[in-house]
């Protein structure tokens, strides 16, 4: 039980003796008093924020060496660590390698048909119209019939085509049709009887027509890769290819009205429609001017022998300088 404090007090001083008393009476002792021991203070207990501040404390002194052991471990590593080393020209080209194995690319005929397909068109040739004035035709109608169809390559810009003659002779008017849809009716400005060639010229022509380019056949040998590109039975445009099996060819229709002579044999397929279209490399440029095939049944169908006009003969018929 908590005591109360206790205090010392001075005692009073004893009264002056009277006068009748000796002064050999004894002085009065004076009283000297004693302090009283503090009563002990009660401990108080902690409270629960004291208790956390404390253990906080407690884990920041003990987590601060952890934290620069680990810094130092990461600096350490940084610095020890091995440099990239530098790139070699080994290491270029076998990641062009790699790419070039696992990317899929377009096929030689893929590449050499899409440089030339802007230039080739569909030429059909019509028995019936109307004309309505000079170079003006009605266009097309449900009774105007198709006599022929073949295929045309631009070799000018300008609208420039050539074709097979048999493809557009006899015909009443023409109409050929480029690589965006544009349909144009189209003139015969020159013939070549003799390599069954036509040299057409469009009445239209699309504001980005472009021209095919012409290569010498100087170069070409047997088995050389070529491609054909045209309008087989009105089917396309179609890709077709093969190789040249020869050159200097002579072919005479089956009509026997007309020999044909230093021709480019090849085997690249080729049927009716076909008439009038390039024959490319592959590198895309045209060497020639598909013709005619061999079929000595009475089917007018491909067996492996198709001939082309060499194209300087084709160059020649539209007023091309030679190469």
């Amino acid at each position: 039980m908590r005591r109360p404090a206790l205090y010392s007090s001075p005692r009073r001083p004893p009264e002056d003796p009277p006068a009748n008393v000796g002064a050999e009476a004894a002085a009065p002792i004076a009283a000297t008093a004693v302090p009283e021991p503090a009563p002990p203070v009660a401990a108080t207990p902690p409270t629960s924020s004291t208790r956390r501040s404390r253990y906080l404390h407690m884990a920041r002194n003990a987590a601060t060496p952890v934290l620069a052991a680990a810094a130092l471990a990461v600096a350490l590593t940084v610095a020890l660590r091995p440099a990239a080393p530098p790139v070699t020209q080994k290491d270029v080209d076998n990641a062009v390698r790699h790419t070039l194995e696992k990317a899929v690319l377009p096929s030689a005929v893929a590449r050499a048909a899409d440089k030339v397909a802007p230039s080739v068109v569909r030429v059909v040739a019509y028995d019936k119209s109307e004309k309505i004035g000079r170079g003006k035709y009605k266009p097309k109608e449900e009774g105007e019939i198709e006599r022929g169809i073949g295929t045309g390559v631009v070799v000018v810009d300008k609208g420039v085509i050539l074709t097979n003659l048999h493809v557009v002779a006899g015909a009443d008017h023409i109409r050929v049709t480029f690589a965006d849809g544009l349909e144009s009716v189209a003139s015969v400005i020159n013939v070549q009887a003799e390599n069954d060639l036509a040299v057409l010229q469009a009445h239209k022509i699309p504001d980005d027509l472009a021209a095919a380019t012409l290569k010498s056949t100087a170069t070409l040998r047997p088995g050389d890769e070529v491609a054909a590109i045209g309008f087989p039975f009105g089917i396309g445009p179609s890709v077709s290819s093969g190789i040249v099996s020869g050159l200097k060819r002579g072919f005479l229709s089956p009509e026997g009205k007309q020999q044909l002579s230093n021709l480019i044999q090849f085997d690249a397929a080729a049927n009716p429609g076909n008439s009038g279209g390039p024959l490319l490399t592959m590198d895309g440029e045209v060497v020639g001017i598909v013709t005619a095939i061999l079929n000595p049944t009475q089917h007018r169908t491909f067996l492996g022998i198709g001939f082309a006009v060499p194209i300087e003969n084709a160059a020649a018929a539209a007023g091309m300088p030679p190469f």
